[in-house]
């Protein structure tokens, strides 16, 4: 069993962000599957119950999902996000927030295709619906208002991860408040996708900018198997130049040698300029 915390919670003025893929629920895993939710469930909760992040963007969360991952947070947390079906239903990417710590001012859910306001709307090239969530928060620590986004973008168009990382960066250069951006990006450092969000500056890799990093770069997706180097970096946080990135982490913890999910959450320290 590995019991050590990454980062666990923090004093204000640091804020500890979390992104986790927590995995959909499979409806017919074999019965001796790493991937069985009975089975990692429990590995899931230890680590959010230890770890405690302030705000966590978590992506293909069934509804039942989202619910256990509130009641493992506990108690002080809150969450908001549909699912990207067109009634709502399906894989969703809800942000989870300390309510001690945050306050949520509005949020929104959009499709990420030409009709973002349809729910349910796919485009450029994905073959099922691809959603990113929105949220206005304000740090009650600071006063600092400040912008999360999460989103989970397709795995087989690279036009719809560009198109979609387009959306995503014009969102966060329309306004002035800091930003935090987390997601499951299907996509590795160093593509096309990756260099077009990247390219004017609008957001950076947290993983490149933090101060110190406390893992080593494992790959963020191993499938249940041993964490490993040089493997694809999937997972990322992401945040405007106004968000000073103080330590960052990929997390291989879990629960007596069971993975909580075949992704690793990554999870930063920031701090908020005003």
């Amino acid at each position: 069993m590995v019991d050590e915390t990454l980062i666990g919670r923090v004093e204000p003025p640091e804020l500890h962000v979390m992104t986790w893929n927590i995995r959909r629920r499979m409806p017919r895993p074999a019965r001796n599957s790493p991937d069985r939710w009975t089975h990692r469930a429990p590995a899931l909760r230890h680590l959010l119950a230890t770890e405690q992040p302030a705000i966590l963007g978590a992506q293909e969360a069934l509804p039942d999902q989202t619910e256990f991952v509130a009641h493992s947070l506990g108690r002080h947390y809150r969450w908001f996000g549909n699912g990207r079906d067109s009634d709502g239903t399906g894989e969703g990417c809800p942000i989870f927030y300390d309510t001690r710590r945050i306050q949520l001012l509005q949020w929104t859910q959009v499709a990420l295709s030409d009709t973002p306001r349809i729910p349910g709307s796919r485009g450029w090239g994905n073959r099922i619906p691809r959603i990113l969530v929105w949220a206005l928060f304000t740090d009650l620590a600071t006063g600092v208002e400040f912008r999360m986004l999460n989103t989970h973008l397709d795995h087989q168009s690279r036009r719809a991860r560009v198109r979609s990382g387009d959306m995503l960066r014009q969102l966060v250069d329309g306004s002035s408040s800091p930003a935090i951006v987390t997601g499951d990006f299907n996509t590795s450092v160093d593509t096309t996708p990756y260099n077009a969000l990247m390219l004017d500056g609008t957001v950076k890799d947290a993983w490149l900018t933090a101060d110190t990093q406390l893992t080593k770069a494992w790959g963020t997706y191993p499938n249940y198997r041993e964490p490993q180097l040089g493997r694809k970096r999937i997972d990322w946080i992401l945040t405007s130049s106004d968000v000073d990135v103080r330590s960052i982490g990929i997390n291989p913890a879990t629960l007596d040698a069971v993975a909580g999910s075949d992704h690793l959450p990554v999870q930063a320290v920031v701090r908020l300029r005003p």
